[in-house]
């Protein structure tokens, strides 16, 4: 299995550099025409959202839908999908970023009873709570 890194993602998505891309797009389709899968980390997933929103200005929907389609693909492996899929949801729905979403679930799944945090605006949701 090879491990796909942000930048690798990111060309096979936004196709923004035509060698970068095709080789990007020749990766993943010979790993779907051998049956192989790619791995992709918290950490990309992560970096390619904020890449995404922050770089190219693609719309927190839009990112929302593209990263539904990524963790419903057979060729592609996760960590945790469901914890992926949680994280998504309350950023599709919230204010924070994806990865302080992604933090938390990491938290809940370490049997944490909450995130502490500075930010004003995750502090308005469960699961995070100020420093005392």
């Amino acid at each position: 299995m090879i491990a796909l890194d942000t930048n690798v993602l990111i060309r096979y998505l936004v196709e923004d550099d035509v060698k970068q891309s095709a080789a990007a797009a020749a990766l993943i389709e010979r790993a779907i025409a051998h049956h192989e899968a790619l791995f992709i980390s918290d950490i990309v997933v992560c970096e390619t959202v904020w890449v995404l929103g922050v770089s190219y200005r693609v719309a927190r929907t839009k990112i929302a839908a593209v990263l539904r389609e990524l963790f419903r693909a057979r060729h592609l492996m996760f960590s945790a999908t469901d914890r992926l899929i949680r994280a998504l949801d309350s950023y599709e729905s919230g204010k924070g970023d994806f990865a302080d979403y992604l933090i938390r679930e990491h938290a809940r799944a370490a049997m944490c009873e909450s995130v502490a945090t500075f930010d004003r605006v995750l502090l308005r949701e469960k699961g995070f709570t100020a420093p005392r």
